[in-house]
C-alpha cells in the first residue's frame, strides 16, 4: 500500500486552490439562472443551505482524510470500517462520479466556443458534431498531458486558473451592481416561502454539483507534507469562500434582471437566448459589452480549469483503487515524476468513451451529482464507526461534536439524493446493481487466487435497506420528483431522515472489529516500502 513515489509538494494554499477550482467551474455561469427559476429571490437561501450541507460533509472528511493521508483517500476510507465489499461498491460509485466530470467540462467548453467557432455542436447545442468530437478528444488529451507534469506544476497551473475564475466572478458582481441594479426585484412575484422549491434548487439548480468540488484537497492528501493542518484548511476554507462568491453572484443576478421580464413571465419563466449565457446577456443589457467578452473567455477557461483539476484527482482515485484491489494493480504505477501515469491514461480512455454523444447525455450530469453525493454518504458512517471502535486512537484533526455533525451530514446527503428525483436514482442504482452482479458473477467463475479472498459480506448487508429504502421512498414520493404521489415532499424528507438514522444504527452494528480497523490503519500510516518506479 505504498505511495512512496508521489511528490509531497502540495502546500496549504495549493490544496485550497485545488478545491476552489473544483467548486468554481462551469456551474456558476448557469447556476444563478437555474436557481432563480426554481426559487426566485429565495435562491440566495438555496446557495447558503447548499453550502451548509456540504460544509457538514467537509468537516467529516477533514478528520478522515488526516487519518488516512493518502492520495485517493476516499477509496481507502471506504474499505476501513466495513471491509472489501463495501469498499468495492464505493470505489465504483467514486469512479462514476469522478471519471465523467472531465468530459462533461470539455463539452461545456466546446458548447461556449461554438459561439466563435460554429460547427462544434449541433443546432440544439447539446450534441457534439464530428468536428466537435474531434476537438473534445484533443482538449481531453491536452489536460491529461498537462497532468503528466509534477504535482507542483499541476497545482501552479491550477492556482493561476483559480485566481482568474475568482476575479471574473467578483468582477461580474461589481459590474452588474453598478450598471443594472434593481433591488425591487427581490420583492416582485415573491409569494410565500416555498420550502420545496428552495430545497429542490439545491439539487437541480447546479448548487450541490458546484460545491462538491471541495473534495479535490482530500484526493491529494498523499501529496502534502502536513495533511493534519492543510486538508481541513483547504476543504472547509474552500466551501466558505465559494459560498460568499456564489451568494454575491446570485444577489447581483437577481437585482440585474429587467423588472418587466419578471412581471410578465414570473421567476420560473426566465430565459436567455443564445450561447452567451445569462450573465453575459445581463452585462450586454447594462451596456458593459466589453465585459461580456471577458465572460465568453471565462466560459472556456473555467470549465477547462475544472476539467484539468478533476483529471488530476480522478487519476488518484483510480490509483487508490489499484492499491486496494478494486482495480488492476497496474493502475497504481507511479512514474519517476511522481505521477500515476497508467491511471491518467485510463482517465483519458474512459473520458473519450463518455464523449460519445448519446441522447441521455444531459441527464448524465444529474447522475454525476447524485453519484457524487452518494459517494460521500460513507464518510459519516466511517467516522462514527472509528469513534465507536477505536476511541483512543490518535487523530491529527479531531472533529468536535462528531455524534451530532456526522448523523446530520448523513441525513443531509440522503436528502440531496432524494431531491434529485426518482429517474436519477434509477440510473445510479441501476448502474450499481449491474456492476455488482457482473462482479459477483466474475468472482464466482474465477474460483482461484484473489477470487477466494474474504469479501466481508457480513459487514455489507446494511446496504440493502439503505439503497432499497431510499429508492422506495422516491417511488412513493411526490409527482414533482417522479414518484406516485403517495407522500408529500415534506413527508418524504421525514421518511428519508428516519431511514438515515436506522441505516446508520445498522451500519454501526455490523462494522468491523477494533482489531481489524487498527490493522488497516496501521497499513495506511506505517512505514512504507519503496516500490520500483515505472514510467511509460
Amino acid at each position: 500500500m505504498s505511495q512512496h513515489g508521489l511528490k509531497r509538494e502540495a502546500g496549504r494554499f495549493g490544496l485550497l486552490y485545488a478545491s476552489l477550482s473544483g467548486i468554481i467551474g462551469s456551474g456558476w455561469l448557469l447556476g444563478p439562472l437555474y436557481a432563480a427559476q426554481l426559487a426566485g429571490p429565495y435562491s440566495i437561501l438555496s446557495w447558503l443551505l447548499g453550502a451548509g450541507a456540504v460544509l457538514l460533509l467537509a468537516l467529516v472528511f477533514a478528520e478522515l482524510a488526516t487519518l488516512v493521508p493518502r492520495s485517493g483517500a476516499l477509496v481507502h476510507i471506504s474499505h476501513l470500517s466495513h471491509g472489501d465489499l463495501v469498499g468495492r461498491i464505493w470505489s465504483w460509485i467514486l469512479f462514476i462520479a469522478y471519471v465523467t466530470v472531465p468530459p462533461v467540462e470539455v463539452t461545456a467548453v466546446l458548447t461556449y466556443a461554438n459561439n466563435y467557432l460554429p460547427g462544434l455542436v449541433s443546432g440544439s447545442g447539446h450534441i457534439l458534431t464530428m468536428q466537435g468530437y474531434a476537438a473534445a478528444i484533443v482538449l481531453l488529451a491536452l489536460i491529461v498531458w498537462l497532468n503528466f507534469l509534477t504535482i507542483r506544476w499541476v497545482l501552479a497551473i491550477n492556482s493561476t486558473a483559480t485566481w482568474w475564475k475568482i476575479a471574473v466572478a467578483l468582477g461580474t458582481v461589481v459590474l452588474l451592481l453598478h450598471f443594472t441594479y434593481h433591488p425591487g426585484n427581490l420583492h416582485l412575484a415573491l409569494g410565500k416561502l416555498d420550502s420545496e422549491r428552495v430545497l429542490k434548487a439545491i439539487s437541480l439548480g447546479g448548487i450541490i454539483f458546484s460545491f462538491l468540488g471541495f473534495r479535490q484537497a482530500i484526493d491529494l492528501a498523499g501529496e502534502t507534507r502536513d495533511p493534519s493542518r492543510n486538508i481541513p484548511f483547504a476543504a472547509v476554507g474552500s466551501v466558505l469562500l465559494a459560498a460568499l462568491v456564489y451568494a454575491a453572484l446570485q444577489f447581483s443576478f437577481l437585482t440585474a434582471l429587467p423588472p418587466s421580464s419578471i412581471l410578465h413571465h414570473g421567476w420560473h419563466g426566465l430565459s436567455f437566448e443564445g450561447s452567451a449565457g445569462p450573465l453575459a446577456s445581463l452585462a450586454i443589457m447594462g451596456g458593459a459589452v466589453w465585459w461580456a467578452g471577458v465572460l465568453y473567455l471565462n466560459a472556456i477557461v473555467a470549465p477547462l480549469g475544472t476539467g484539468f483539476i478533476y483529471t488530476t484527482t480522478t487519476s488518484r482515485i483510480i490509483m487508490a483503487a489499484g492499491e486496494s484491489g478494486d482495480a488492476p494493480a497496474g493502475m497504481a504505477s507511479i512514474s519517476r515524476r511522481g505521477v500515476p501515469w497508467t491511471a491518467l491514461l485510463l482517465t483519458f480512455v474512459v473520458g473519450v468513451i463518455f464523449l460519445v454523444p448519446f441522447p441521455s447525455w444531459q441527464k448524465l450530469v444529474s447522475v454525476i451529482s447524485s453519484a457524487t453525493v452518494l459517494s460521500y454518504g460513507i464518510g459519516p458512517i466511517v467516522l462514527l464507526q472509528l469513534r465507536l471502535r477505536i476511541p483512543a486512537h490518535e487523530r491529527p484533526f479531531r472533529l468536535r461534536r462528531a455524534w451530532i455533525i456526522a448523523p446530520a451530514a448523513f441525513i443531509v446527503s440522503n436528502w440531496i439524493i432524494y431531491w434529485t428525483g426518482l429517474k436519477t436514482s434509477d440510473y445510479v442504482f441501476g448502474i450499481l446493481l449491474l456492476t455488482l452482479a457482473g462482479y459477483l458473477g466474475l468472482r464466482a467463475w474465477r474460483r482461484h487466487g484473489a477470487a477466494r479472498a474474504t469479501l466481508h459480506t457480513r459487514h455489507a448487508w446494511w446496504l440493502l435497506p439503505y439503497f432499497g429504502g431510499l429508492w422506495l421512498i422516491q417511488v412513493f414520493g411526490p409527482h414533482s420528483l417522479g414518484g406516485n404521489g403517495a407522500m408529500t415532499f415534506l413527508e418524504g424528507n421525514a421518511a428519508v431522515a428516519l431511514l438515515s438514522l436506522v441505516v446508520l444504527a445498522l451500519a454501526l452494528f455490523c462494522g468491523r472489529s477494533s482489531g481489524a480497523i487498527e490493522e488497516t490503519l496501521a497499513a495506511f500510516q506505517g512505514i512504507e516500502r519503496t516500490p520500483p518506479l515505472s514510467s511509460p
